[in-house]
């Protein structure tokens, strides 16, 4: 491979992980105005689920499109990585921006779409890269028990986004504005579908060992941790007494 894609793999690698730090800091001041924490300023705004399905389109469509011209692309432990991550993407391009379309009719931000739009756009290059061409494979032979228990880490955590995501649209769709969730993990924290993306990724950076991974589980959790935070103190505020005092945000019994 030219140099050229040697040094803009590097850049885009080191761009990802240094990513977290301006995330984390700037998301716990500033709320991303869509959903609960919607507020005018922020420009036009489209569907909710047409947001969702643009803005994640790119980590599906772009990493089938640069997969191929990888080293490793008929690898089964390639293809093993790439069939995981477009599981995920699979279901956030498609199947969850379908139960939005039928259940809600909130509006989105064109620009944090623009914004959502960008970062994948970045990460799905640095992830389909690795899992395609960087990663080490033939000297790796601890490979498959690293994947076997990253996967299982991984499934755990999708279950219980999906899961999670299923009680919120469904509160949705009775109407009569927001009320509070019950049930399963929502006894304990108060945003479990962004644990299980946080434990999703966890299993990621495990089953790819890479930096690559590391930085998109270590951005998640940057994005992910402060917009819990908010998401509970806003269920604290709009609930007041009625609001289970044992739920922490995003990790049970610390945060």
């Amino acid at each position: 491979m030219s140099s050229k894609d040697n040094s803009l793999y590097e850049f885009c690698l080191i761009s990802l992980n240094f990513l977290s730090f301006p995330t984390i800091i700037s998301c716990y001041f500033i709320q991303a105005p869509y959903g609960r924490h919607f507020r005018s300023g922020w420009g036009p705004t489209i569907p909710s689920w047409l947001s969702w399905l643009l803005m994640e389109s790119p980590s599906f469509f772009f990493s089938l499109l640069i997969y191929p011209f990888g080293r490793h692309m008929s690898s089964i432990r390639s293809l093993s990585l790439l069939t995981i991550f477009l599981l995920h993407y699979f279901h956030r391009t498609f199947i969850y921006p379908l139960r939005l379309r039928r259940k809600t009719t909130s509006g989105f931000p064109i620009s944090v779409s623009l914004m959502a739009f960008s970062f994948n756009l970045l990460n799905s290059y640095v992830q389909s890269r690795w899992v395609s061409h960087y990663g080490e494979y033939d000297s790796d032979k601890w490979f498959w028990g690293r994947f076997s228990g990253g996967l299982v880490v991984f499934v755990i955590g999708m279950v219980v986004n999906v899961k999670s995501d299923l009680v919120l649209v469904g509160l949705k769709a009775q109407g009569g504005g927001y009320k509070i969730p019950r049930g399963g993990l929502f006894e304990l924290v108060s945003c479990p579908n962004y644990l299980g993306e946080i434990v999703e990724w966890l299993g990621w950076a495990i089953m790819t060992w890479s930096w690559a991974g590391f930085g998109f589980f270590l951005y998640t959790c940057s994005n992910l941790v402060p917009r819990a935070w908010g998401n509970h103190k806003w269920y604290m505020e709009k609930f007041k007494e009625k609001y289970p005092k044992n739920r922490k945000a995003v990790i049970p019994f610390l945060y």
